[in-house]
């Protein structure tokens, strides 16, 4: 029996509240969160920051949308009256026109932070624009994550003076953290991408596998961040429990049939990772490079400084000066 195809009213019931919803907000927001939190500690400035934030609020929505969009006639086929375009709450034309106009403005506020650091930009939102136009139908899924949520680091470090690469490590417990969260995200969808043909790699594997895999990707995210060092080991310890114990509940509701609130509880491992990277102030440049920290050496409150630079101080290689 095919399924129900609900008729979308012709111009959108509830635009606004309809785009909101096909952004992907939740997501959104997370990224968002984190990669400004990452420029807040490699010392950007609230200036930096901000533009930071900017650049990739219009890369997450550009791709939160244009998923919707790709996706409206396979949503619409399996009768996902959850999905704004299929309820009718917004047009396919105005989530087009609201995705093309974000991925316009990703290239310019990504050149506020410099050309460097708006080429790797460009390369992870084209990256997640990738996985929407079809590589989330085969088995490479998790790689356009990886790539998108490993380059998040480098463009915030690369807007720095000296333009440093950040180390490996902290490219790759973001790229852990991506990954993991496209396994446990497909796992409320199964049925739905069963029907429509999406068969990415955490489709490949049982519900079970895809679950255990996702976390244990998001745990190993926790644990190298951990692992990467920095300032008040005991409050990043505390922190390291608690988002361990978070990933635990992802199992615990997604066994139970609650797939919604192992989503959740996955966001929340993703606040506990960002939390300790703001707790324990890990160096994201490697030693050895200009804006790197020297071995064993410490983040330390370097009291006021002068005008204009930014509170962040390396040992041994002067301040950074902000945004």
């Amino acid at each position: 029996m095919a399924p129900h195809r609900p008729t979308p009213t012709a111009h959108g019931g509830r635009p606004v509240a309809g785009l909101v919803r096909a952004c992907h907000l939740q997501p959104t927001l997370a990224v968002v969160t984190v990669t400004t939190a990452l420029a807040a500690l490699a010392g950007r400035g609230p200036a930096g920051c901000t533009v930071v934030a900017l650049a990739v609020l219009a890369g997450q929505l550009s791709t939160g949308w244009s998923n919707d969009w790709f996706d409206a006639g396979r949503d619409r086929d399996v009768g996902r009256t959850d999905k704004p375009i299929v309820a009718g709450d917004v047009s396919v034309g105005v989530v087009r026109a609201a995705a093309c106009a974000a991925l316009v403005a990703t290239l310019p506020l990504s050149l506020l932070s410099g050309w460097r650091a708006a080429a790797v930009h460009v390369v992870a939102v084209a990256s997640a624009w990738s996985y929407n136009l079809g590589l989330k139908a085969t088995v490479v899924s998790p790689l356009p994550y990886a790539v998108s949520f490993g380059l998040l680091p480098a463009f915030v470090t690369l807007g720095l003076p000296h333009h440093p690469w950040p180390r490996p490590a902290v490219m790759a417990a973001t790229a852990l953290l991506g990954v993991g969260a496209h396994f446990v995200n497909t796992l409320a969808d199964r049925e739905d991408d069963a029907r429509s043909g999406i068969a990415g790699l955490p489709q490949r594997l049982s519900a079970r596998w895809a679950l255990f895999t996702g976390v244990a990707l998001l745990t190993s995210c926790a644990v190298l961040i951990w692992l990467l060092g920095g300032n008040d080991r005991p409050a990043a310890s505390a922190l390291l429990v608690v988002t361990l114990g978070a990933a635990a509940l992802v199992v615990a509701s997604t066994l139970r049939s609650r797939p919604r609130a192992a989503w959740s509880w996955t966001l929340v491992t993703v606040l506990g990772c960002l939390a300790m990277f703001a707790v324990s102030r890990p160096p994201l440049v490697a030693a050895g490079v200009p804006g790197g920290r020297p071995p064993g050496a410490v983040a330390t409150s370097p009291g006021p400084l002068r005008p204009g630079l930014s509170p962040l101080r390396i040992h041994g290689t002067g301040p950074y000066t902000g945004g």
